[in-house]
């Protein structure tokens, strides 16, 4: 029984992880249907934001601190420069926009090794995040548990925001028809824009927690673009709640798979079950409810 919470603790933090990486691209994806491949960079940009902060104030729980809103409004000011520059031009071409955003991550990643370099690089923990805290006999790490409450925070907050504000019924109202939205006074332009810094900047946050299990690269966020894409495609186009249920099912299934067998094979069949579960359920696991004949 106690390897067994030990696990399902281990896959509740990877879900964790996923679906901090993942809220950003059920935003963006799910709103605008564009394919952001540079959303990895995104992650990496927040991770350096902390790095840097470290270098220049010292310590490690202050740095931390800063990072999280700094690392969002630095994040989101590169996806919304990126919406404008280029994204608003290609909507309704999702390949393009992956191209183009691909290209656009590539031109990221050189930028960090020539700020950087290409050699990965630390970044200190505060003391309150480096130990374990013991429940009947379930060993919980501080760091995960940390992981664990920002993401929830994160969905809760941006919950709120898409039911209770009027920025959130706009953004709702693009989704379920933009054209309809457009024609009732609704400036979708500048929604997406909005959307595009919201969702860039929770890459950001995430990019921050990421610095508390890993080291920070240039390539870092090619490391976690697929498994968000999953997250976001299997729980439902846009659907916040499918990503949430999405990204903790497929970390405990990878955790126990890690357990039983390699990390290489775990994501293999992980990437299997996604892959069989869309041919049985193509939208997803939760879908848009309309009143929509087609």
């Amino acid at each position: 029984m106690t390897v067994i919470l030990n696990q399902s603790f281990t896959g509740i933090s990877i879900g964790a992880v996923l679906l901090l990486i993942a809220l950003g691209l059920t935003l963006t994806f799910g709103q605008m249907g564009v394919i952001n491949m540079a959303h990895g960079e995104f992650i990496m940009t927040g991770a350096y934001t902390t790095y840097v902060l470290q270098q220049a104030v010292g310590g490690a729980g202050v740095p931390l601190l800063l990072a999280l809103p700094l690392a969002f409004l630095v994040a989101g000011g590169l996806g919304a420069l990126l919406e404008w520059l280029l994204i608003r031009r290609l909507y309704t071409r999702p390949l393009d926009t992956l191209l183009v955003t691909w290209g656009v991550a590539l031109m990221l990643q050189q930028l960090a090794r020539d700020l950087f370099g290409a050699p990965n690089v630390h970044t200190t923990a505060p003391d309150t995040l480096t130990g374990n805290v013991s429940v009947a006999g379930v060993v919980l790490t501080t760091n995960r548990l940390f992981i664990l409450g920002l993401a929830l925070a994160c969905v809760l907050g941006l919950t709120l925001m898409l039911r209770l504000t009027p920025l959130g019924r706009r953004v709702r109202a693009v989704v379920q028809n933009r054209e309809l939205a457009e024609v009732s006074g609704i400036a979708t332009g500048r929604v997406d824009r909005t959307a595009f810094f919201i969702g860039s900047g929770l890459a950001g946050v995430a990019g921050v927690a990421l610095t508390l299990v890993g080291p920070i690269g240039p390539t870092m966020g090619t490391n976690y673009i697929v498994d968000a894409f999953l997250v976001v495609v299997a729980g439902g186009i846009g659907r916040l709640r499918g990503a949430v249920v999405t990204a903790f099912a497929l970390g405990v299934l990878q955790a126990v798979l890690e357990y039983s067998t390699t990390t290489s094979v775990a994501k293999v069949v992980v990437l299997v079950a996604v892959v069989a579960f869309l041919q049985w359920r193509p939208q997803g696991l939760y879908t848009l409810r309309t009143r929509s004949l087609v």
